[in-house]
């Protein structure tokens, strides 16, 4: 029986439709809010926590984006679930605190830049939401993209 890993990620955007992206203090790179869902714990239920951890803020996210069957070499099985966590306005991502100190900064990014911030895998898993979002229904994906 599959016992994947399952984390969830919350994908905010600001007024001009760029999304959020974080910088980990504990891996290369940056990524979006969110983190493994603790057993017990439904993976929206951990992306609320998540992110109040993270950036010490309150998030109700409105729908699901993508379900994305992506395992990791290293890692193994992982079920990936990406929440909308609609617009962050300016006041709100000023308001962004650095609780847990997984994090240092944090910056808006747009569409066509998330190659030069991710690694492909995150890169598609987030057009693949971003898509999903502009639709208003959410996808199934495997590696980041809808399967053929």
């Amino acid at each position: 029986m599959a016992t994947p890993r399952v984390a969830a990620g919350a994908l905010f955007f600001d007024e001009a439709g760029r999304v959020l992206l974080v910088k980990p203090t504990y891996k290369n790179g940056w990524d979006i809010p969110g983190g493994y869902v603790e057993p017990g714990e439904s993976p929206r239920a951990a992306c609320i926590r998540e992110v109040r951890e993270e950036l010490g803020i309150s998030v109700n996210p409105s729908s699901l984006l993508v379900i994305d069957w992506a395992p990791a070499e290293k890692e193994g099985d992982k079920m990936l679930f990406v929440f909308d966590a609609g617009t962050l306005s300016d006041q709100a991502h000023a308001e962004i605190r650095f609780t847990d100190g997984e994090l240092t900064e944090s910056a808006f990014v747009a569409h066509d830049d998330l190659d030069r911030y991710l690694p492909g895998r995150l890169s598609r898993r987030l057009r693949t939401a971003i898509n999903a979002k502009q639709h208003e229904a959410a996808v199934y994906a495997e590696h980041g993209e809808v399967p053929a």
